[in-house]
């Protein structure tokens, strides 16, 4: 066998090109990267969409992959322009922000150490902050504490409806995720869902909840979530749009939007 035959050919270089794929409704424009890998796989980043796939993947595979993993790529797409579009809340006297469906204030304080809430006879909050040279933390704890409180009640709510024990509520911070569900640790949800308006923070209950009867989102599971919101198509698509209107909170460190479905 002569010198090439035991080298063999040079492996093919690898190949990029753009290419379009309509996912519910949305055009979304990726850059298809061949190569000799082995698998496929899905890249979300500043940069845009990226799909690297072996040399002989035929394009309809290509594009089952992609549309396989749809709703997770609108997500990461819409947590990315949200973190572009959110508005930066500079924590001054008389700060205003999204709270629960209203508007809330902050108001800097002399003295204490805690943040304490304060509602006026018209039902708008205040949230009282002592002045410090970074209130942010102080901020978001009571923040924190506001959603904890609503999200338990709104869980034991659509728990009732379907006949279910109430799991343990915690909070989330997670990148791009609105909530989650185990059997093991109960229901999170992200703690920025405080800034919605209510109906739009019991979708995203009504979702988790809906995964204690089904872990995963088959036909079955979206008939349990339209038994206990029916307008949760409608909903969904305002939970998108809402994100990214969302305050980030000013620090003195750099604050990350943060989100889920």
């Amino acid at each position: 066998m002569g010198r090439q035959g035991l080298i063999g050919a040079a492996p093919r270089a690898a190949t990029e090109e753009p290419h379009t794929l309509v996912i519910e409704g949305k055009s979304v424009v990726l850059t298809l990267r061949r190569s000799g890998r082995r698998s496929l796989a899905l890249q979300v980043d500043d940069r845009g969409v990226r799909v690297a796939v072996p040399h002989a993947t035929p394009l309809p595979a290509v594009e089952r992959f992609v549309r396989g993993h749809g709703r997770w790529l609108l997500d990461r797409l819409a947590a990315r322009d949200a973190r572009g579009q959110a508005t930066r809340l500079p924590l001054g006297e008389g700060a205003e922000f999204p709270l629960l469906g209203g508007i809330a204030s902050l108001s800097l304080v002399s003295g204490g150490r805690q943040a304490t809430w304060r509602t006026a006879a018209d039902g708008r909050a205040t949230l009282c902050v002592p002045r410090l040279p970074d209130p942010a933390p102080l901020v978001v704890r009571a923040l924190r504490a506001r959603a904890l409180a609503w999200f338990g009640g709104r869980v034991e709510e659509y728990c009732y409806r379907l006949g279910l024990p109430v799991p343990t509520v915690r909070l989330s911070s997670a990148r791009t995720r609105w909530g989650s569900c185990s059997r093991l640790s109960g229901i999170r949800l992200h703690w920025r869902l405080v800034h919605l308006e209510p109906a739009l923070i019991d979708y995203v209950v009504a979702h988790e909840v809906a995964h204690l009867l089904e872990m995963n989102h088959s036909p079955r599971f979206w008939a349990v979530v339209e038994q206990l919101y029916p307008g949760w198509r409608a909903a969904r698509q305002r939970l998108r749009e809402a994100a990214a209107r969302l305050p980030l909170i000013e620090s003195g460190a750099e604050t990350e939007f943060q989100q889920e479905d």
